[in-house]
């Protein structure tokens, strides 16, 4: 166990290198910042002066190695525009865009993980028809669409819940955007808890189980549950690492002061440290729940470990 959990670390480093190289070289070749920051009638020994205040003039092996070197200790550089140091403005942002992803994670789990149990003990029954019919709808629904829809309704029309920004932890700020970003991954739930107990439930030992008179509910439950929630717990690793990088443009519609809004602004601004950080900041995150889950799957599953 100790030399797999070794080596996903190690690729979990080198893929993080390769990430940061491929942000760092990626956003050069977008064109000169000094350009973008220069006013319109800037001379060229005004945009050179630019150019050397931000530190462009150097080769960019020898900025990227610098860069690297920073990312080491935790210093992402300065904000062209902010004139402030980029990781306490990323450290700022992080926690709202983590609690966003863990409300989306609760409303998927409880919605989605029921409704697949339902839909495979009820197979072929008019719940199995809608829950897949379910599934499909939230795998293909545009969660831009779906969030301006609930804002309409919810805001607008029955002027129930708030629909911009956030105010500490008040859960009526997080239901539309959390809702918006779940609906993917709550159908995702669905269709593999169904897939997963239908697998189960046409085992022998379940079968057993009906045979020795349990009741219906502690085979579902104890017997058949316990054994199908192994991938179910696997993709919901992966998907809360989904969650966490994929609802920019849900805090773009809600002015959620998370990553993927200052990611936006970043742009806008042509404001490279910024751009670098978020994208570097969103991979790590990502990375790192992958890491994570596969070391608590092989855990689970010896078979992983050992191969």
């Amino acid at each position: 166990m100790a030399r797999f959990m070794f080596f996903r670390v190690i690729q979990a480093i080198a893929t993080l290198i390769v990430l940061s190289a491929a942000v760092f070289f990626g956003t050069d070749l977008t064109g000169d910042a000094a350009l973008a920051m220069a006013p319109g009638d800037a001379r060229p020994e005004e945009i050179q002066q630019i150019r050397e205040n931000l530190g462009l003039d150097r080769p960019v092996i020898v900025r990227y190695v610098d860069y690297l070197g920073g990312i080491l200790i935790g210093d992402f550089g300065r904000s062209y525009n902010k004139r402030l140091p980029v990781a306490g403005l990323v450290l700022e942002r992080v926690p709202n865009t983590v609690q966003l992803a863990v409300a989306a994670l609760f409303i998927a789990v409880v919605i989605g993980i029921p409704l697949g149990i339902l839909s495979a003990v009820r197979r072929d029954t008019i719940l199995d028809k809608l829950g897949k019919s379910f599934a499909i709808l939230g795998m293909s629904m545009p969660q831009f669409w779906l969030a301006i829809i609930l804002m309409w309704i919810f805001a607008v029309e029955l002027n129930l819940l708030p629909v911009f920004g956030k105010e500490g932890l008040d859960p009526r700020y997080f239901v539309i955007p959390a809702f918006s970003i779940a609906v993917f991954t709550m159908a995702g739930f669905m269709r593999l808890t169904r897939s997963a107990m239908l697998e189960v439930l046409d085992s022998e030992y379940v079968k057993f189980a009906r045979i020795k008179g349990l009741a219906e509910q502690l085979v579902i439950f104890k017997h058949a549950l316990k054994n199908a929630v192994i991938p179910v717990l696997t993709f919901g690793g992966i998907s809360f690492a989904g969650l966490l990088n994929g609802s920019i443009v849900v805090e773009v519609i809600f002015n959620w002061p998370g990553l993927g809004l200052l990611m936006l602004e970043g742009i806008r601004t042509r404001d490279v440290p910024i751009i670098e950080a978020t994208i570097l900041v969103s991979g790590f995150l990502y990375i790192i729940m992958s890491t994570l889950v596969d070391i608590a799957y092989a855990y689970v599953d010896p078979r992983i470990r050992y191969g």
